[in-house]
């Protein structure tokens, strides 16, 4: 399996996120990708890559062209305003409010922002670009006959929608791979969403559409971020209707419950007769990890990985969250190894 892997994620290296009334160490940080690149060496998994520059053309089919214009300058704005921290937002357009851009630098980080724990640092927006040439490149592998790849994007990306940052993302690293291998004439693509918590961005992207399937296991949202997305009646809107799927999970989901949603997951995707699977890989499901509440063990990432490799479908697996640093490599690793078990080359 060939890994895409670019240095550049190292631009984003944020110093605050807010979380639990406090500016704290963030919990995305470089160590998280330079830990999954060791791991994927040491199991000689594969060739590892760089990704190819593809241009602002894909991202404008997924993004706002606005939103893009924003995320490119908001850090020089911010320093420019005389700002000394790192870009937070501090008001957002809230119910009954209008819902109008800001001129104001302040106002348009609160205009695009879904959630306030991720601040905005210089080199974000050249990471983020990174990241998402990273998928694309994967994308590409695939449109060329690789029967699965690795894109090890950081930062991730399932929490950006058309015109929203959050969640530790600002790209949607998943759905820009979903769009390219629809323009390149995939009738059909799957998107299966493993993450604990739910992909907001990419269900908005795609939730009036029935080209692109969406299936997420994740935690309740009413119990964990992002909050206001993820509930199991929501299924898709229009032309879209039918082709999102949720699986909202309680606290101490294990693997034996996990394990049932997933079956049903990828039966949906069976029978939606996809060309192609995209997998939002995030491995904080894990019991360690420092933000979640499921408690999936080291070894069942290797049965998940087998699972999703007897679907049989070229596949792309995109880096999403984990946060029990020490152990990301390892589970990542084994998701893709269990893959490689079931369907080998």
């Amino acid at each position: 399996m060939i890994t895409v892997y670019s240095a550049d994620h190292v631009l984003r290296r944020p110093r605050t996120e807010l979380y639990g009334g406090e500016l704290v160490r963030p919990h995305e940080s470089p160590e998280r990708a330079q830990i999954v690149l060791e791991q994927v060496q040491a199991s000689s998994l594969g060739r590892i890559i760089a990704p190819q520059a593809f241009g602002e053309a894909p991202l404008l089919r997924v993004h706002d062209a606005q939103y893009l214009e924003f995320l490119q300058g908001a850090w020089s704005e911010w320093v420019a305003a005389g700002n000394r921290g790192e870009a937070i937002p501090d008001c957002w357009p809230a119910r009954r409010m209008t819902q109008r851009r800001p001129n104001s630098i302040t106002g348009r980080l609160g205009y695009y922002a879904m959630a306030g724990e991720t601040s905005i640092s210089e080199g974000t927006w050249e990471a983020a670009r990174a990241a998402a040439d990273v998928a694309l490149t994967g994308a590409l592998q695939i449109k060329q006959g690789a029967p699965a790849a690795f894109a090890l994007c950081r930062p991730p990306g399932h929490h950006a929608a058309r015109d929203l940052y959050g969640g530790y993302c600002f790209l949607n690293n998943a759905a820009l791979a979903a769009q390219f291998l629809r323009d390149d004439g995939a009738a059909r693509v799957a998107i299966l969403d493993v993450d604990f918590h739910h992909g907001n961005g990419t269900q908005d992207i795609f939730y009036e559409r029935a080209d692109v399937l969406y299936v997420s296991l994740h935690g309740d949202p009413a119990e964990a971020f992002p909050y206001f997305s993820g509930y199991a009646d929501e299924t898709g809107m229009g032309a879209g209707e039918g082709f999102t799927l949720n699986f909202p999970l309680p606290p101490g989901t294990g693997w034996s419950a996990w394990r049932q949603a997933l079956q049903a997951a990828l039966e949906r995707i069976a029978n939606f007769g996809a060309d192609a699977l995209i997998v939002s890989l995030g491995v904080d499901t894990f019991a360690a990890d420092p933000i979640s509440f499921f408690r999936l063990q080291s070894a069942d990432f290797s049965a998940c990985g087998q699972m999703i490799g007897a679907c049989a479908l070229p596949t792309l697996f995109v880096l999403e969250g984990g946060y029990a640093v020490g152990e990301i490599g390892i589970n990542v690793v084994n998701v893709l190894t269990g893959f490689e078990q079931a369907n080998p080359a």
